[in-house]
C-alpha cells in the first residue's frame, strides 16, 4: 500500500512539473495531468497503462526518468517487479494480472462472420432474387385471382422453389463458413510460428509473441530476432540500428543509444544487436494503436491470384453466353406460343421466364471460383500437415509453374546439424576422423597443443557468438544424448566444440569484461553481417584490449599477419606463401569434404576500437574494413560438416523428371559448394570435363556480378539483363553469394526472355544439353537472412526457413519450410501441380454440362411441339449438383507422383487442353442424343408405349414417368461423368486412384441417394412443380436410366481411342485454318540452320524484303545480275535461291508464332519439312 501511496506522490509531482514554458509542452502537460490522474488498478505500484502508452508516444527522456523515480530504465524495471539482468522470475508469478493491466501481445481476433451473414450474403445473388420474386409473384397471383384448382395445386410450385433456394443458399454458406475459419486457423498457425527471446530466471528462452508481456527483457538482434513486436527501451545494445519508415516513413536506419532508447513495435533491426524492457504490447503499442485503427475502419481486403482471376473471367464470358442462350430461348420460346401457336394465356410469359432463369443459373459456372478456393484451401491444408506454412493462397497455385528453384546450402540441403569434424589450431593439424572420435576431445587430450591455447580458443568462441546461441544437454535417460541447439547452428558447433575440451561458454560469458550483460559497455562487438562476413568483439585485457574475430576463413586469412605456432602462443609472421600452403594444406582438404571452413583470430590494441576505417583491406561488398578487423593473428581454422539430407538427392531427381531446374546458392567457398552440388546431383557427371568442373557452372558471387553487370556512362556498374542471360543458363552453383546476389539472380530469371531466342535454345541443347523451359521463367527462391527478404520477394515464390528463418525473411516468404527441408519445397510443387489439375477436372465437368444442356434447351425452344425436358427447378438441382458438391469432390483430389513426371505448366497457356475439348464436346454430344432420342422417340422406352404430345398426358405429359425417365438419365450422366472428369489426359483407366479420394466417394454416393430420393419420393408431395411422376419410376426404367448413365464411361473409351488416333491430325487442320500473322523475321534471329545454296531474297506479301542473311552465307553473295535471265543455269540458281528464301522466311516465323512452344516449331534440317515450307510458300504466293 506504501508504494501505491508512494506512486501517486510521484505522479502529482509529475502532474505539476512544468517542462517548458512552449505552447506545444503545456499541451502535453495537461494531456500528462489527464493520464496521470487517473486511480490504480491495483496496489502493486505499477505504473498506469496510459502512462506508459504516452511514455512511448512522446518518447521523452525527461518523462522516463520521472517515472523510474530518477534511476530511469532501471527504476522503471524494478517497479514492474522486473530485474535488468534476471528479468522477470520463472515462472511469472503475476502473469495473468500484467495481462489483464497491459493486456496481451496480440491484435484482437478479426471477429469471424456468423453463418447467418453468409446467408444473407447468399441472397444477393441476382438469379436467386430473380426467381424468389418470380416464386412470390406467382404464389400472390394463384392464391388471389386463380381458380379454386389453380389455389389447390399452385401453392407447390413456389414452395418448391423456396426450397430449392433454401438449399443452395444453405450449401454455399455452409462453405463459406467453413472456408472462412479454415483461413483463421492457417493465421493461428502462422502466429505460432513466430518465435521471440526473453530473459525470466536469469535464462535465455524462447516464447511466442502473445507470451511476452510487460516488464519482459526481450533480446533481439539483426539475424534471428530483428523484428520488434512490442514497445520497449533499450537497457544494452551494441550499433543497434532500426529501421523506422514503416512507422516515421524516414528511410535511413536510426541509432538506438542511452539518448534515443525506445523501441517500437513494427520496426525492424537491421545492425547490432541488444535487450530492452518491454513496456507496451499489442494493441496498446504504438504500432498496435494504428493497425487497430485501420482494421476498426476498414478492414482486410484481398485479391484473388492470377488463377482465380482468369478463371473468374472465363465464368463471365460463359455467363454472357449463357445469357444470350436463355434469351434465344425465351425469345423462341415466345414467338412460337404467341405467335405461330397463337397462345392466348399470357400467364404462360411466367413459365418461360422461369425457364430463362433456369438455363441462366446452370449456365453461369459460380462454381469455378468456388472450386479454386476450396482446392487451394485444402492444398494449404494439406501442406500444413507436410511441413509448408503457406501464408497466401495463390503461392499453391504458382508452385505448379515453377521451372526453377534457386536454394541455400546449409539447413536446406543439408540437415543443420552442426558438427566440428577437423580442425587446425596453433600449426597443429587435427584430421577428420569418424563420427565415434570427436575432433573437440582430441584437442582436450592432446599434449602438444598447450593449455593456454585451448583456453584461448574457447575463450575467442565463448565470447564472439550472439547471446541467442548456445546449447542444452538433453536430461540422462533420454532416447538420444544428442545436444539440443538453439540459435545459429553454427555458433552452436562452435560452442558444443569448445565445451568438448572443458571450456563452458556460458561460464565465459559472465566472467568476461565487456561481454558479461553488466559489463557489456565497456567492450565493443560488431556483429556478423554478409558484407563483412565475419563478427569480432572487443573486451578488456589487461591494460589494453583484446579484439576476438571469427569468420570465413578466407576472410580472416587474408587479414592475418601473424599466426600462433607450435601449439603455443608464440606468434610468427604470415607470409603470402605460408597463406596459400594453409589454403592448400587446411581450407582445400576441409572444403573437398563438404565442409564449412571457419577462421578464428585475435588481435591486442592499446584502446577500445572505434569506427575508423582501413585505407587498402576492403570487404567482400567492395566497403573499406574496420581496422580494429585487420592486421590480425591466426589462431585456427575449424572444418564444420553440415551433412546432406537424406532426402534431398532423390527429391533433386523428381525435380528433373518434373521439369524443374535447382541451382544452389550459398555462403559457403567454392569448393564446399561444389562437394554438397554434386553430393546432392545438382551438378553430376556432364557438368564436368573429367574431375575439372565445366566453365560456367559453378562460380563465387564475386565473378557473377562481374558477369552481369556493364559499366553505365558513369562508369558505374549497371545490371544487363543481356549479360545475364549469356550467364543463367549454365549456371547451377553460386558459392560466396551475398543477398544482392540472390536479389539478383531472382529478378534476372523472372524477367528473362530467353525462351525467345530459338535458335541459342537449340543450340544449348544440341551442344551443352541444357534444356530452356519454353516459357517465362517462374522462381522459387529460398532464404533464412533478414537481408534476403528482398530476394524472397522478388521470385515467383517465397520460401523462408521456419527453423533457422529471421522473422524479416518469414514476413517476405509466401511460404515458411517447418522443417527447413528441400524435400517439403518438391512437396509443395506437387500439390502446386494438383490445383491446376483439380480446376481443370471440374472445368470439364462444368462445361460438358453446360453445352449439353444450352444444346438440348436451343433445339427444344425452336419445337412448338414437345415441352422443354427440363423444368426450372430441375435445372437449379443440376446447379446445385454442379456448383457445389461438384467443386467439393474434384477440387479435393490428391496429387499424384505422376503430377512430377511431366514439365510445369505454362503460365501463358491456356486453361483448357485439347484434350479436354474432346472429351467435354465428345460427352456433351452423346448426352444430347441420348437426351433428344428419349424426348422425340420414347416408343422404344419401357412401359411408354405411345407418344402423345398433351403436356398433361399421364404416359408422356411433363409429370410422366417418360419425362421423369429423361431427368434422371440427364443426371445420371452427369454423375456418372463426374468420375470420367477426374481424368484429364485421355487416360482409359477412370478408376485408378479412387480410393485414394474418400470424400469423391462420400459426395457422388450423396448425390446419387439425394437424386434416388427426388425421383422416388418428391413426386408424391410435389409433382406439379418438380414436374416428376408422382409415382416414381419402375425398377426396369431405373436400369435404363443406369445404362445410359454408365453409357458415358464406355463412350470416354471411344473418345479416348479416337483422340489418340485423330487428335494431332485434328490440331494441325485447326492450326492451319487461324489466321496468320505477316511473314516478318524477329530481329534477333540473325542465324538461321539452312544450307549456302546461294543468294537469299524473298519477299512479303506486302513487297517488303523481310529476309535476315544467313550466317552461312557468304558475306559477299549478292542477287546475281543473271539471277532474272531465262538460261538454265540462271534458271536454276534463281530456284535455289528462292527455295533459300522460303525456307528462311518460313523458319523464321515458325519461331516467332511458337517462341512459346520450342517442340511445336518445325526443323529445317529435313529435306521432308523443305518440302512442306515449300508447298506452304506457293499457296501463300511466295
Amino acid at each position: 500500500m506504501a508504494q501505491g501511496l508512494e506512486w501517486h506522490r510521484r505522479l502529482a509531482h509529475l502532474c505539476l512539473t512544468d517542462c517548458s514554458p512552449c505552447k506545444s509542452h503545456s499541451v502535453v502537460r495537461r494531456r500528462r495531468s489527464a493520464v496521470y490522474g487517473m486511480s490504480m488498478a491495483d496496489d502493486n505500484g505499477w505504473p498506469p497503462l496510459k502512462a506508459l502508452m504516452t511514455l512511448m508516444e512522446e518518447r521523452d527522456l525527461s518523462l522516463l526518468e520521472k517515472l523510474g523515480n530518477g534511476r530511469g530504465v532501471a527504476g522503471l524495471a524494478s517497479i514492474l517487479g522486473s530485474d535488468l539482468t534476471l528479468g522477470l522470475p520463472d515462472p511469472v508469478p503475476d502473469l495473468q494480472k500484467r495481462m489483464d493491466i497491459y493486456g496481451i501481445n496480440q491484435f484482437a481476433e478479426k471477429k469471424l462472420n456468423s453463418y447467418w451473414k453468409y446467408v444473407w450474403d447468399a441472397l444477393h445473388d441476382k438469379l436467386l432474387l430473380l426467381l424468389l420474386i418470380m416464386a412470390t409473384l406467382e404464389l400472390i397471383f394463384v392464391m388471389a385471382l386463380g381458380t379454386d384448382h389453380e389455389r389447390k395445386e399452385g401453392w407447390i410450385e413456389p414452395l418448391a422453389i423456396y426450397v430449392t433456394v433454401f438449399i443452395i443458399v444453405n450449401v454455399q454458406s455452409t462453405l463459406d463458413y467453413q472456408r472462412e475459419r479454415m483461413f483463421d486457423n492457417l493465421s493461428k498457425k502462422l502466429a505460432s510460428s513466430n518465435e521471440r527471446f526473453v530473459v525470466r530466471g536469469g535464462k535465455d528462452m524462447k516464447v511466442t509473441d502473445e507470451q511476452i508481456v510487460v516488464g519482459d527483457i526481450m533480446s533481439f538482434n539483426s539475424h534471428m530476432a530483428a523484428n520488434i513486436s512490442c514497445d520497449g527501451i533499450l537497457i544494452s545494445g551494441e550499433d543497434v540500428k532500426a529501421d523506422e519508415s514503416a512507422l516515421t516513413g524516414e528511410p535511413e536506419p536510426i541509432p538506438k543509444s542511452e539518448e534515443a532508447p525506445f523501441m517500437n513495435s513494427g520496426t525492424l533491426v537491421n545492425a547490432g544487436q541488444g535487450k530492452m524492457l518491454v513496456i507496451a504490447v499489442g494493441e496498446h503499442s504504438v504500432a498496435g494503436k494504428i493497425r487497430k485503427q485501420v482494421y476498426d475502419e476498414e478492414g482486410e481486403e484481398s485479391e484473388g491470384s492470377p488463377l482465380f482471376q482468369k478463371l473468374d473471367k472465363m465464368a463471365m464470358i460463359i455467363g454472357y453466353v449463357g445469357m444470350v442462350a436463355a434469351a434465344i430461348c425465351f425469345t423462341a420460346k415466345m414467338i412460337m406460343a404467341y405467335g405461330v401457336n397463337g397462345e392466348n394465356d399470357w400467364k404462360k410469359i411466367k413459365d418461360y421466364v422461369l425457364y430463362a432463369i433456369g438455363i441462366l443459373a446452370v449456365a453461369i459456372p459460380e462454381g469455378l471460383p468456388l472450386a479454386l478456393t476450396i482446392s487451394l484451401a485444402f492444398s494449404s491444408n494439406k501442406l500444413f500437415k507436410e511441413n509448408n506454412l503457406v501464408k497466401t493462397l495463390d503461392s499453391c497455385e504458382t508452385m505448379g509453374s515453377t521451372t526453377t528453384i534457386c536454394t541455400d546450402k546449409t539447413g536446406t540441403l543439408t540437415t543443420n546439424r552442426m558438427t566440428v569434424r577437423g580442425a587446425y589450431l596453433a600449426g597443429h593439424m587435427f584430421e577428420v576422423r569418424g563420427q565415434d572420435d570427436p575432433v573437440g576431445k582430441r584437442v582436450k587430450w592432446d599434449a602438444k597443443l598447450g593449455r593456454e591455447v585451448k583456453e584461448l580458443v574457447g575463450n575467442l568462441i565463448g565470447v564472439c557468438t550472439m547471446d541467442e546461441s548456445g546449447f542444452t544437454m538433453p536430461p540422462e535417460g533420454a532416447a538420444k544424448q544428442e545436444p539440443i541447439f538453439q540459435g545459429n547452428p553454427t555458433e552452436c558447433a562452435l560452442l558444443k566444440f569448445a565445451s568438448d575440451f572443458d571450456i563452458d561458454y556460458s561460464t565465459v560469458r559472465k566472467t568476461t569484461t565487456g561481454r558479461s550483460t553488466e559489463t557489456r559497455h565497456e567492450g565493443r562487438p560488431r556483429n556478423f553481417s554478409s558484407s563483412r562476413k565475419m563478427m569480432s568483439w572487443a573486451v578488456p585485457q589487461g591494460s589494453g584490449y583484446r579484439i576476438y574475430a571469427k569468420g570465413a576463413s578466407e576472410i580472416i586469412l587474408g587479414r592475418v599477419v601473424a599466426t600462433l605456432a607450435e601449439g603455443s602462443l608464440k606468434q610468427v609472421p604470415v607470409r603470402d606463401e605460408d597463406k596459400v600452403q594453409i589454403t592448400q594444406q587446411v581450407i582445400d582438404p576441409f572444403a573437398n569434404s563438404a565442409m564449412r571452413t571457419i577462421g578464428l583470430a585475435y588481435k591486442d590494441v592499446d584502446t577500445l576500437p572505434g569506427d575508423e576505417l582501413d585505407e587498402v583491406v576492403k570487404n567482400s561488398d567492395g566497403t573499406f574494413a574496420f581496422c580494429s578487423e585487420t592486421d590480425l593473428t591466426l589462431v585456427g581454422i575449424v572444418g564444420i560438416e553440415d551433412p546432406l539430407r537424406l532426402e534431398v538427392k532423390g527429391a533433386i531427381g523428381m525435380c528433373y523428371t518434373a521439369g524443374i531446374d535447382v541451382r544452389m546458392v550459398t555462403g559457403d567457398n567454392l569448393a564446399t559448394a561444389i562437394a554438397i552440388a554434386k553430393e546432392a546431383n545438382i551438378l553430376a557427371d556432364e557438368h564436368f570435363n573429367g574431375k575439372v568442373i565445366k566453365p560456367g557452372r559453378a562460380m563465387e558471387g564475386k565473378e557473377f556480378r562481374h558477369l552481369v553487370h556493364e559499366d553505365n556512362k558513369e562508369g558505374e556498374p549497371q545490371f544487363s539483363q543481356q549479360m545475364f542471360d549469356k550467364v543463367w543458363p549454365y549456371l547451377r552453383v553460386l558459392a560466396r553469394s551475398s543477398p544482392d546476389d540472390k536479389l539478383t539472380l531472382a529478378r534476372g530469371l523472372c524477367n528473362s526472355r530467353l525462351y525467345t531466342n530459338r535458335e541459342f535454345c537449340d543450340h544449348l541443347w544440341q551442344k551443352e544439353k541444357i534444356r530452356i523451359f519454353p516459357d517465362q521463367q517462374v522462381v522459387a527462391m529460398t532464404g533464412d537472412g533478414t537481408n534476403d527478404a528482398p530476394a524472397l520477394k522478388a521470385a515467383s515464390v517465397g520460401f523462408a526457413m521456419g527453423i533457422s528463418g529471421t522473422q524479416i525473411a518469414k514476413d517476405a516468404a509466401n511460404i515458411i519450410l517447418l522443417d527447413d527441408n528441400f524435400a517439403s519445397i518438391v512437396t509443395a510443387a506437387k500439390w502446386g501441380r494438383n490445383v491446376f489439375d483439380s480446376i481443370q477436372k471440374f472445368l470439364q465437368f462444368q462445361l460438358t454440362v453446360n453445352i449439353a444442356i444450352l444444346v438440348i434447351n436451343l433445339i427444344v425452344a425452336f419445337d412448338s411441339g414437345h415441352e422443354v425436358p427440363l423444368n426450372v427447378l430441375q435445372m437449379l438441382w443440376l446447379n446445385l449438383i454442379m456448383d457445389s458438391l461438384a467443386s467439393i469432390a474434384l477440387a479435393s483430389e490428391p496429387p499424384s507422383l505422376d503430377q512430377l513426371k511431366r514439365p510445369p505448366v505454362n503460365r501463358s497457356a491456356f486453361i483448357i487442353t485439347s484434350q479436354m475439348w474432346m472429351n467435354m464436346w465428345g460427352q456433351s454430344v452423346y448426352q444430347v442424343i441420348i437426351i433428344l432420342l428419349m424426348l422425340y422417340s420414347p416408343e422404344w422406352l419401357p412401359d411408354i408405349p405411345d407418344h402423345n404430345l398433351d403436356p398433361d398426358h399421364p404416359i408422356t405429359g411433363l409429370k410422366s414417368r417418360h419425362y421423369t425417365m429423361i431427368f434422371n438419365t440427364f443426371v445420371l450422366m452427369q454423375l456418372f461423368n463426374e468420375w470420367n472428369s477426374r481424368k484429364l489426359k485421355g487416360e482409359f483407366n477412370i478408376l485408378s486412384g479412387i480410393t485414394q479420394n474418400r470424400l469423391f466417394l462420400i459426395v457422388s454416393i450423396s448425390t446419387f441417394i439425394l437424386q434416388v430420393i427426388m425421383t422416388q419420393f418428391l413426386g408424391v408431395v410435389a409433382s406439379n412443380a418438380l414436374k416428376i411422376n408422382k409415382d416414381g419410376l419402375t425398377g426396369e426404367q431405373w436400369l435404363v436410366c443406369l445404362a445410359f448413365g454408365w453409357g458415358t464411361w464406355v463412350w470416354q473409351q471411344v473418345i479416348n481411342v479416337f483422340s489418340w488416333a485423330f487428335l494431332s491430325s485434328i490440331e494441325r487442320c485447326c492450326w492451319r485454318l487461324l489466321p496468320r500473322r505477316k511473314k516478318v523475321v524477329p530481329a534477333d534471329v540473325d542465324e538461321v540452320i539452312v544450307s549456302p545454296a546461294g543468294p537469299v531474297q524473298a519477299w512479303a506479301e506486302d513487297g517488303g524484303n523481310p529476309t535476315k542473311r544467313s550466317s552461312r552465307v557468304a558475306p559477299e553473295a549478292s542477287i546475281p545480275e543473271h539471277a532474272g535471265m531465262p538460261d538454265g543455269a540462271a534458271s536454276q540458281d534463281s530456284r535455289k535461291a528462292f527455295q533459300s528464301a522460303v525456307r528462311v522466311v518460313m523458319v523464321a516465323n515458325e519461331f516467332k508464332r511458337n517462341a512459346a512452344n520450342p517442340r511445336s516449331s518445325i526443323r529445317c534440317e529435313s529435306r521432308e519439312n523443305i518440302h512442306a515450307f515449300n508447298n506452304q510458300a506457293r499457296r501463300r504466293r511466295f
